[in-house]
């Protein structure tokens, strides 16, 4: 078990290490849509690549997510297998749309796991960023 002071030591060495691996400017906030971001998570028991479409307004979002939903078989081809939730709650009571995918069995506080979530991170978001650059101009649409 690790103090919380440890545990954000490890995080913090978790992302340096990512970084310096994959030296590579992803599109993570930059992708010209307010509201409309892929993200990186990792946690004590698996790590995550989504798609958050963060928007206030009920109807752009559900406008967004409606539209990604439309290409659901092609996104399929581009990172495999996905969760989605048109209305997930984040822990801080938000609602927002989120798509993403997910491996278990690994921990940021696992140094002995830490390699195979680079690989997962770099494997999906490069699938999901592929798929956003192919698709920009329809998804933006709305």
């Amino acid at each position: 078990m690790f103090s919380k002071q440890e545990a954000q030591q490890l995080k913090k060495e978790f992302w340096t290490a990512f970084g310096k691996s994959f030296p590579r400017k992803w599109i993570l906030y930059d992708t010209k849509v307010k509201d409309f971001s892929f993200k990186f998570n990792a946690e004590s028991k698996k790590a995550e690549v989504s798609l958050d479409i963060e928007m206030r307004d009920e109807i752009y979002r559900d406008a967004y997510y409606n539209k990604i939903w439309s290409l659901e078989d092609i996104l399929k081809d581009y990172i495999g297998d996905f969760h989605k939730e048109e209305f997930y709650t984040l822990e801080n009571g938000k609602v927002i749309s989120r798509i993403w995918v997910e491996k278990d069995g690994v921990s940021v506080l696992n140094k002995n796991t830490w390699q195979q979530i680079f690989e997962f991170f770099v494997e999906k978001m490069d699938g999901f960023e592929r798929f956003y650059y192919e698709y920009e101009d329809f998804i933006k649409d709305v």
